[in-house]
This record gives C-alpha cells, sequence and structure tokens, in this order.
C-alpha cells in the first residue's frame, strides 16, 4: 500500500485518469474536478488508504448492447476518485503478475494487442491444427467469483489492506436509478482494475491448457484452442467446460461455444480463409457493425453539406480501417466502399428534392436533357437512384475524392506495403 500512494506512482496514475477521460461516477465529479478536489482532500484520502479503511463508493450502472446482438454488457463507472485509486492499485499489482502470465495471453496486457492474437490464431491453423474450440464463457464479468478470485490474488499480494480493499472493489455497490444494490459476484467492466483482475482469474486456465499441451490464443474471455480435428476438439470443449466449473466455478456458454472451422468462427471480429496458408479477412458480422454505426451519421447528416458529412466519416472510417490493417482479402473493402458512395448520393438525392431541382442539378453535371428529366421523373425511391447510371454518371468517385472521401481500398493497399 505504501507503493500504491507513493507520490510517483499517484502522479502516473492522475495522468492517466486524465487522459483517459471518461464518464463521471454516481458523485457527478469529473476528471477536470479532481484536480481540485485532491488538493483539498488527498491527505485525508492517503491516510484512509494507508490505514486500510478506506470504503469505495458505489459504481454507477450502465449496460451497452453487445457487439453481436447478444443482449447487454454491464458497465460499472467508478467515481473519478475511486479510478484513480484502482489505477494507482493496477499499476503496482501489474509488474507482480503480468511477467509469469502465459505467452498465448493478449488481453490487456503491456506491449500485446489483438492484432497480435490474430496472427498467432493464423500461425496454429496454418500449422495445421484446422479445427478451433471456441469457447465462450457465460456472462463472465458479471458471474466471477470473488472468493475464487482473491484466493488468486493473496497468492502473490501479501499486503492485508490491499487486499482488504480489492475485495470492497468487488462488492462495492451497483447504483441503478437512484437505488443500491450490493454485489456479492463479478466485477463489472468500467474501471482500471478489472480487466488485470480477470487475467489473474484466468490464468489459471491458461496454465491447464499449457500442461495439456494444447495450442490456443486468448484475449480477456475470448478463447479459442486450435486443434487438429473434430473429435479432439469435442473432448477438449467437454474436459474444459467440466474444468471451468470445478476450479474456478465460471460456466461455458454451450449455445455460444462451437467446435468448428476457424473459417466458419469468428475471432476478435476477424474470420479467416480455408486456404492451406490462411489469409485474414473481416468476418461479416463486423462489417454489419459498421454499417449500422455509419446509417446513424448518414441519418445525422441529411441536412448537411457532402463535405461536411465526409468530415464526419473520415474519423470513424480510419479508425475502422486502422484496426482491420490485417485484412488480407480485399473485397470487403472494395464492397464497402460502393455501398459508402451510394449512401452519399441517397444524401443527394434527398436533398435536392423536386424533380425539377433533380432535373437541374443532372443537367449541370454533364447529363443530357432529356436524360435527366427522364431520371427526375422515374418515381423511383433514393437508393435504387443512388445505384443507378444516372447518379453514378452525375456523382462520379472523383467527385467523393475532392470532398476528402479517400477510399478504404487506398487505405488497404497502403496497409499492405507498409512493413
Amino acid at each position: 500500500m505504501d507503493a500504491v500512494v507513493s507520490r510517483e506512482n499517484m502522479w502516473a496514475a492522475y495522468r492517466r485518469v486524465v487522459s483517459n477521460k471518461g464518464a463521471a461516477g454516481v458523485d457527478g465529479m469529473t476528471v477536470a474536478d479532481l484536480g481540485e478536489h485532491l488538493k483539498a482532500h488527498w491527505p485525508a484520502l492517503k491516510e484512509d488508504l494507508l490505514a486500510g479503511r478506506y470504503q469505495p463508493a458505489a459504481v454507477r450502472k450502465v449496460e451497452i448492447p453487445k457487439p453481436n446482438g447478444g443482449g447487454m454488457r454491464l458497465l460499472g463507472i467508478p467515481t473519478v476518485v475511486d479510478r484513480l485509486i484502482q489505477q494507482a492499485l493496477h499499476q503496482v499489482l501489474m509488474p507482480l503478475f503480468d511477467p509469469e502470465f502465459s505467452e498465448s495471453s493478449f488481453g490487456f496486457r503491456p506491449g500485446r494487442s489483438a492484432h497480435q492474437a490474430l496472427v498467432a490464431a493464423r500461425g496454429h491453423v496454418a500449422a495445421g491444427r484446422r479445427w478451433v474450440v471456441d469457447m465462450d464463457l457465460e456472462k463472465f464479468f458479471d458471474r466471477v467469483n470473488h472468493d475464487v478470485l482473491m484466493a488468486r490474488v493473496a497468492r502473490k499480494v501479501t499486503d492485508t489492506r490491499v487486499l482488504a480493499l480489492i475485495g470492497r472493489y468487488l462488492r462495492a455497490g451497483l447504483m441503478d436509478g437512484g437505488v443500491v444494490s450490493q454485489r456479492t459476484e463479478g466485477t463489472p467492466q468500467g474501471g482500471p482494475l478489472s480487466p488485470l483482475l480477470s487475467n489473474i482469474l484466468l490464468d489459471e486456465l491458461d496454465t491447464e491448457l499449457e500442461r495439456r499441451g494444447h495450442a490456443f490464443v486468448r484475449y480477456a474471455d475470448d478463447c479459442n484452442i486450435y486443434v487438429r480435428s473434430r473429435a479432439a476438439g469435442e473432448r477438449v470443449l467437454v474436459s474444459l467446460t467440466r474444468f471451468l466449473s470445478r476450479r474456478l466455478r465460471l460456466t461455458v456458454n454451450a449455445a455460444k461455444s462451437a467446435v468448428d472451422r476457424p473459417w466458419k468462427r469468428t475471432f476478435l471480429g476477424y474470420t479467416m480463409t480455408h486456404h492451406h496458408a490462411p489469409r485474414l479477412k473481416v468476418a461479416g458480422a463486423s462489417v454489419k457493425r459498421l454499417k449500422a454505426a455509419l446509417r446513424d451519421v448518414f441519418r445525422q447528416g441529411r441536412g448537411r453539406s457532402i463535405g461536411r458529412l465526409i468530415d464526419e466519416l473520415t474519423p470513424k472510417l480510419r479508425g475502422w480501417m486502422a484496426y482491420f490493417r490485417l485484412a488480407q482479402v480485399k473485397g470487403i473493402f472494395e464492397e464497402l466502399d460502393q455501398w459508402l458512395r451510394r449512401k452519399l448520393r441517397v444524401v443527394l438525392w434527398r436533398q435536392w428534392k423536386r424533380p425539377r431541382t433533380r432535373a437541374h442539378k443532372l443537367m449541370q453535371r454533364g447529363l443530357a436533357p432529356d436524360r435527366a428529366w427522364q431520371s427526375a421523373m422515374n418515381g423511383r425511391g433514393p437508393w435504387w437512384n443512388a445505384g443507378a447510371r444516372h447518379m453514378n454518371q452525375a456523382v462520379p468517385t472523383s467527385d467523393f475524392r475532392s470532398f476528402g472521401l479517400i477510399p478504404l481500398i487506398d487505405h488497404w493497399h497502403r496497409f499492405q506495403r507498409s512493413p
């Protein structure tokens, strides 16, 4: 605890919390207010932490939809003061635990990433393990057993003040609609400690998989084990389900877990081809999520100029491409480019509104009068017209480039050339 509250450690934690920004907790305090609050209250906070009597505040309950449409994900947003203390704890605990974590664990660890996990997964399949045990833990963060977790933390942490404080964070109430409910299990996502605690617990799964000689990749609670036959995979799934239930009191979601070909499953938003040397590609579900997010932007931007709309789309598209830069199959990016241009043409068609306006706009853009009037009066909807030849001729790809829309396929080619 002395290391946790040291000046150097707390300053590092403060900078991290402020840079991460994030929403306020149950007390309404923002990260902008944290500095002034600490000037007045840090001596008392430090004394309480060293004396082992600090009591965390309840976390604010927030539910967000899971990306695969599988219900809602529970988040627990701590107050900024508790985020600061959790971050300070994390900085001291991480060096104790991380060096002994498995080489096959990639989530929420310094110097490791989802991209490294994907490269490792592709390597296992290329080595001939062309079946995957895709194991889904049922509501993992909501179901973590506190006693099982704390027993594993206590293997390396002997300071009873730290152990007691982590226990209080695990049991901190959950505020929903002004009512606080107590927690007896789970570690809701939202605080800096939760990812480390999940790795501490699941490291026992990693150790068991290594003891059995399995090739696997784990990213947080997303674990794939690669085997050479369906029969082997089914045996592994049954035995691991039993192991997780008995040793860690965790439940495998039978409906979402499967033994299947890797190219029929999704891992971290990607899938892969069935070739002998498999190639990574964007999973269909990831494309659907992107389109759903962009449709909201298009709906909100109907009254804006195309240039402003593209300015709003650009950072989202760049971020998406940065994550999917490992994809080696380019077709999906060409299809998305066509879809984006068609959606933008829909916006233009709607903005032109009346047939007379549409005809004049089409003529201004080079269409013959007869053809412009025929197209403007065709009675078809915006989506049909946006894909028709008259709109593709009137608003070619070069126009969107001039507005600043860089095709995704251009990004893809650049990523393929980079080392």
